[in-house]
């Protein structure tokens, strides 16, 4: 049995086929993750593109 912890209340959730709600322990804690996504509360750390034209 795997063991995993919920991405957003760390809760120790089994990683499972009977837990549908997995890697989260609950449908609110998918949501809330949810949530955070549709607000760009995450974002990958990236630097600007080079334009080539700008280069002289």
């Amino acid at each position: 049995m795997t063991v995993v912890d919920c991405p957003t209340c760390a809760k120790k959730v089994e990683w499972s086929e009977k837990n549908k709600f997995r890697p989260f322990c609950s449908e609110r804690c998918k949501q809330i993750d949810l949530g955070a996504w549709a607000e760009e509360k995450y974002a990958i750390p990236a630097a600007p593109p080079v334009d080539p034209l700008d280069e002289e």
